[in-house]
């Protein structure tokens, strides 16, 4: 991965020229811009032209790069790439004004155009501008150098810096998502830990196959993941090291270990341990190893999640009869229950943003995948189906991963296993495509 993190975003940003400036200062009568916190929202139409390059390969290369951004910005259910062969040979060079009438009878709101070229020290450099059409202002000018072999991650990068300019939140494509993948029948299931890029690519495996592996999740650093893995038939809690592929578990002893999360942080890591007929949550202190019981009752405590300034923990709990959302002190003080809705919840996540709680919500045999505020109000569902569970966030804190379980007909049992992003307005459901079945997704923060 370390070629990877060789990217220097936003290295530069691209200089106008001549009679340019007066044009970009401009002010337009109506800025382009996506309220996403609205339902029901129209894709904007998008330009996304092919950047050009100064070689044959790096022409290659900018077609590639803009196909990769076209995918990303489409797959958020937010823009409307058009078809833009027809105009392919009126590209302006990037440091003229596009001829803005030419892409106005195709309704494209904004145009996108790029250029690719090759540095004396071999590096690549890529340069983007991002233009309003009907207000004929530049909106976005950058350009960012890496190594060649790091072209797609320079366009997830350009679709972040276009959706956060146009829709004024973060994105989430230069990232990574890790999950469970699946094979074989219900009764041998085999289960290996996987990582991929946020649209399928660099797919690989971490595991082997040769025992279940469960609930993995990022640490803030992107260096380590901790999971669920079953030693002699007794699931344990470990942290995986990407870099080394070294495991260490962190829940031993007598117990058994389940369902891990990081602190913002990345100096705790809370867990629960079942030990006695009596399941509680517990934190460990990363730097010391020191591990601490934060809930001690005969109720099932499981699920916990820390809130994004690490002073709160979410967890679900059965204390009140049924499985129920709680909130208390990351020191486990001042528990409260926060959910109040028809039906069983379970596994909360805190939104990077601390403004929402995502959850599974389980009523009547059919399951939901909604989101609270973390006092318990403005509960919504987002997703619904014969099992949908599961759920994690994006960085940005408007979009949700889970994992969709088909039914088998006839049969009362599941099939398929998919994972599936939806926006918290509940909107926009995607499939985010893999080899296998798949479970369990946890995504990661953006990229450093």
């Amino acid at each position: 991965m370390s070629d990877r993190l060789a990217i220097l975003r936003r290295v530069a940003v691209i200089a106008f020229v001549g009679g340019l400036l007066a044009l970009a200062a401009a002010p337009s009568a109506a800025e382009l811009r996506i309220d996403i916190t609205r339902g029901n929202i129209e894709p904007m139409p998008i330009a996304i032209l092919p950047f050009v390059g100064d070689t044959a390969e790096t022409s290659r290369v900018g077609r590639d790069i803009a196909q990769v951004v076209s995918q990303d910005l489409e797959r958020s259910g937010l823009f409307r790439p058009l078809d833009v062969r027809a105009l392919e040979a009126n590209q302006p060079p990037l440091d003229a004004l596009p001829q803005f009438a030419d892409w106005r009878p195709m309704n494209a709101q904004a145009l996108v155009i790029g250029r690719t070229t090759r540095l004396p020290d071999g590096r690549l450099r890529v340069e983007f501008r991002l233009w309003d059409v009907f207000a004929e202002q530049q909106l976005e000018g950058l350009g960012y150098n890496a190594a060649p072999a790091s072209w797609r991650r320079i366009a997830h990068v350009i679709a972040d810096a276009i959706y956060k300019r146009l829709t004024g939140e973060e994105g989430y494509f230069d990232t990574r998502i890790v999950y469970v993948a699946e094979a074989g029948p219900p009764n041998r299931r085999i289960k290996r830990l996987a990582i991929m890029d946020q649209d399928g690519a660099n797919h690989e495996y971490l595991t082997d196959g040769s025992t279940i592996v469960l609930t993995p999740r990022f640490s803030p650093s992107m260096q380590q993941i901790a999971y669920l893995r079953f030693v002699d038939g007794v699931p344990r809690v470990f942290i995986r090291d990407l870099a080394s592929r070294r495991d260490e578990m962190v829940s031993g002893g007598d117990g058994m270990g389940f369902a891990p999360s990081f602190s913002a942080d990345g100096q705790r890591l809370a867990f629960s341990i079942a030990r006695d007929g009596n399941t509680d949550i517990y934190v460990s202190d990363l730097r010391t190893r020191a591990i601490r019981r934060l809930t001690s009752n005969a109720a099932i405590d499981v699920s916990p999640s820390f809130s994004p300034d690490g002073r709160q923990i979410v967890f679900n709990s059965d204390r009140s009869g049924s499985q129920q959302l709680y909130v208390m002190d990351a020191d486990g003080q001042n528990p409260r229950r926060i959910s109040f809705g028809e039906g069983r919840y379970a596994t909360p996540a805190w939104s990077p943003r601390g403004d929402l709680i995502a959850f599974t919500r389980i009523q009547g045999g059919r399951f939901s995948i909604g989101v609270m505020r973390p006092d318990g109000s403005g509960e919504r569902i987002l997703a619904s189906g014969f099992r949908v569970e599961g759920p994690t966030w994006a960085p940005n804190g408007r979009v949700v991963t889970f994992f969709r379980k088909d039914p088998v007909e006839g049969s009362g049992t599941g099939g398929r296993s998919r994972l599936y992003m939806v926006d918290i307005v509940g909107r926009q459901e995607r499939e985010i495509s893999t080899p296998q079945d798949a479970s369990d997704p946890a995504w990661s923060p953006l990229q450093p």
